[in-house]
């Protein structure tokens, strides 16, 4: 069975919680968020290992259990099969604006009629549902972009189940479909798979601070002439955009200037 997992990953703006996970992802992992530039995108990287590490352990699942990640905005999403040789793809995006060119030069003739078709407000929702039905099924190839979005084609039901009605010859497996949603988030989430037992309820994991002893405001002292320092290590948090906020930049001001000392004699 696919089961699919979904957590946000806002606590890990917190440099305290985010060095937790940190030390528990794999090495890889670990250079892979270095190279990041923002702490946004590290918090989302680790965010999505720290996801998978606990679906594994949780469900008991050994190194070769095959899963799929993927992240947008504040979240991450995994999904997994316990059956081996299945292939599983899963594809999560924080929905925007429409975009009417890449749906004509990504979406197939048919694919972007039905979203045309739609009422304007629709039209949004309707192109991040099938972004993400294409994208997980280009990851569970393994291909990526690497196959064209327009060698297969998403169709639907007459209950509104979406389902490939057409594939590139060299993937002919049946392929199922889970379309996900979270009450209070706006983003498409999707899972495509060999498996054909997909569990359609999404499960949610809450990233949480391990235990580790908070020394953020404890360790800072006052120094004569109004300057500030610290004692020990200090937890800094970063806003959504991952910049640090406003709060934190002013504790990072050290060593204000101080007044010069009166002449000794």
């Amino acid at each position: 069975m696919v089961e699919a997992w979904f957590a946000e990953v806002s606590p890990l703006y917190n440099s305290d919680i985010y060095e937790e996970y940190y030390r528990k992802v794999p090495e890889l992992r670990r250079r892979k968020a270095d190279a990041l530039r923002f702490h946004k995108d590290r918090a989302l990287s680790i965010g999505a290992w720290a996801l998978w590490m606990h679906v594994k352990e949780i469900r008991g699942l050994g190194k070769d259990a095959v899963f799929n990640l993927s992240h947008s905005g504040l979240y991450v999403m995994c999904a997994y099969s316990d059956r081996p040789g299945e292939e599983v793809g899963c594809d999560l995006e924080v929905a925007g604006a429409y975009k009417d060119r890449v749906a004509q030069r990504f979406y197939c003739p048919e694919e972007y009629a039905h979203i045309i078709g739609r009422d304007q407000e629709e039209r949004a929702e309707w192109f991040y549902r099938f972004w993400v039905l294409k994208e997980s099924f280009l990851k569970a190839t393994r291909r990526g972009m690497g196959l064209d979005t327009r060698s297969f084609r998403i169709d639907w039901t007459e209950e509104g189940r979406p389902f490939l009605a057409s594939q590139p010859e060299d993937y002919l497996r049946k392929y199922t479909y889970a379309e996900y949603k979270k009450a209070g988030v706006n983003a498409a989430m999707a899972v495509c798979s060999t498996d054909e037992k997909i569990d359609e309820v999404l499960k949610e994991w809450k990233i949480k601070k391990m235990g580790w002893q908070n020394e953020a405001i404890e360790n800072q002292v006052d120094r004569p002439g109004g300057s500030r320092t610290r004692l020990g290590r200090i937890s800094k948090t970063y806003d959504e955009t991952g910049q640090l906020c406003e709060s934190e930049r002013n504790l990072e001001i050290c060593d204000h200037q101080r007044k010069p000392d009166s002449k000794r004699i």
